[in-house]
C-alpha cells in the first residue's frame, strides 16, 4: 500500500478495531488493553501510518507544532535566534512552522499562524501591535518574545539589557577621546523594544557631559545594506568621528560606503555595530560590535514556551523574571 495514502481508516480495518481504538492508541490514551495497543502498533509500522498533527490536535487540543514569526528570515541575526529555537524544539519533539513578517505585515502572519492552532508561538517582530496583543489573547496561546520587549510587561520575554549595551559601548568610544559620535538606527528598530537602544546612547552622553545633537541622530531609510549609502553620506557631513549602528547590515554598509569616499577606518571614522551576526566578521575590517548570545536568546525562548505550555502557572515567574542575558563587547579592527 503507498504509505502517502494510508489513513486511520486503513489501520483500523487491517488491525479490526475501530478508528477510535485507533485514535486513543496514536494519542498515548491509556484506556487500551495492552494486546490490543500491540496489535494496532504492529499495523501502524506495517503500514508506516503517519498520523496527520492536526487531526490529532483535534482530538488532543495540541498540535506539538510552536510558531516561530521572524521579521526577516533572510536576515543572518535572525537565524541565529532560529537555530536555538529549533534545536530545543527538536529536543521536546516540537515542530515549527516559521513565518516571514517583513514591517506591516506582522498582524496577517501572526492571525494566520494562530488559525493551525499552534500550541504556543515565539515572536521576534519589531513591533507589538495592540491587535497581535488581542489575537494572542483571544486565543489564549502561550507566547514568549525573543530578542524584544513586552512595552506593557505583559508578556514574557528573553533578551539583553539593550540600553546598558549601547552605552558602554558609545563610552568606550567617548573614552578613547572621541568627541562627537553618531547614532544611525533604522524606522523598524525605532519602536517600544529597541527605544532602550537610543537610551544607551543619550545615557553615555550624559555621563560624559554631553549634549544630545540631533544632527548626528540619523535614521537609514532601512537597516538593508542598500541603505548605507545616504545615511553614510550624511554621516560624513556631520563630521563625527565614530558612529553607533543599530543593525549589522547597515553598519556593513556604511563602513564601506565611507571607505569608497576616501575615508579610512578606524583612523577617520570609528564603527560599532550592534548584533555580532557573520557580517560583522566578514566585513573589512572587521567590526566591534555589541554581542548578544543570539543562540541562547532563542533556545531560552523555547524552553520557557515549554513550560508554558505544559503548566500555565509559570507564566508569572517567567515574566518577573524577565529573562535578561549577558552580553558581550567584541572589539576588532572597525575601533581603535
Amino acid at each position: 500500500m503507498n504509505k502517502q495514502t494510508v489513513t486511520i481508516y486503513d489501520v483500523a480495518r487491517e488491525a479490526e478495531v475501530s478508528m477510535a481504538t485507533v485514535s486513543r492508541v496514536v494519542n498515548g490514551n491509556t484506556n487500551v488493553k495492552p494486546s490490543t495497543r500491540e496489535k494496532v502498533m504492529k499495523v501502524i509500522e506495517k503500514l508506516d501510518y503517519r498520523p496527520n498533527a492536526v487531526a490529532r490536535g483535534l482530538a488532543s487540543r495540541r498540535t506539538t507544532t510552536v510558531g516561530v514569526i521572524i521579521p526577516d528570515i533572510t536576515n543572518l541575526y535572525f537565524s541565529s535566534f532560529a537555530l536555538g529555537i529549533d534545536d530545543i524544539a527538536a529536543m521536546y519533539d516540537y515542530s515549527i512552522i516559521m513565518a516571514n513578517a517583513d514591517q506591516g505585515r506582522e498582524e496577517k502572519v501572526v492571525t494566520d499562524i494562530l488559525s493551525r492552532q499552534v500550541d504556543g508561538l515565539v515572536y521576534l517582530g519589531h513591533t507589538m501591535t495592540d491587535k497581535i496583543r488581542h489575537e494572542v489573547e483571544r486565543t489564549r496561546t502561550p507566547i514568549v518574545l525573543a530578542g524584544m520587549i513586552d512595552p506593557e510587561g505583559k508578556m514574557p520575554s528573553v533578551h539583553i539589557d539593550y540600553e546598558s549595551a549601547v552605552a558602554e559601548a558609545v563610552s568606550r568610544l567617548f573614552d578613547q577621546g572621541i568627541e562627537d559620535v553618531a547614532f544611525i538606527s533604522a524606522p523598524e528598530y525605532q519602536v517600544d523594544d529597541e527605544l532602550g537602544r537610543f537610551n544607551g546612547y543619550k545615557k553615555a552622553l550624559a555621563s560624559h557631559n554631553k549634549d544630545l545633537d540631533s544632527a548626528l541622530c540619523l535614521t537609514a531609510e532601512n537597516s538593508r545594506y542598500r541603505a548605507a549609502e545616504e545615511v553614510g553620506q550624511e554621516l560624513i557631513d556631520s563630521k563625527a568621528q565614530a558612529a553607533m549602528i543599530i543593525g549589522d547590515e547597515l553598519a556593513a554598509g556604511v563602513s564601506n560606503y565611507v571607505q569608497d569616499k576616501g575615508l579610512k577606518v578606524p583612523e577617520d571614522i570609528s564603527i560599532v555595530s550592534s548584533n555580532n551576526s557573520i557580517i560583522t566578521e566578514i566585513v573589512r575590517p572587521q567590526l566591534t560590535t555589541i554581542a548578544p548570545p543570539l543562540y541562547d536568546i532563542g533556545a531560552v525562548a523555547m524552553r520557557i514556551l515549554t513550560k508554558l505550555m505544559g503548566d500555565k502557572s509559570v507564566e508569572e515567574e517567567v515574566i518577573e523574571n524577565k529573562n535578561i542575558l549577558p552580553y558581550k563587547i567584541i572589539v576588532r579592527d572597525s575601533t581603535k
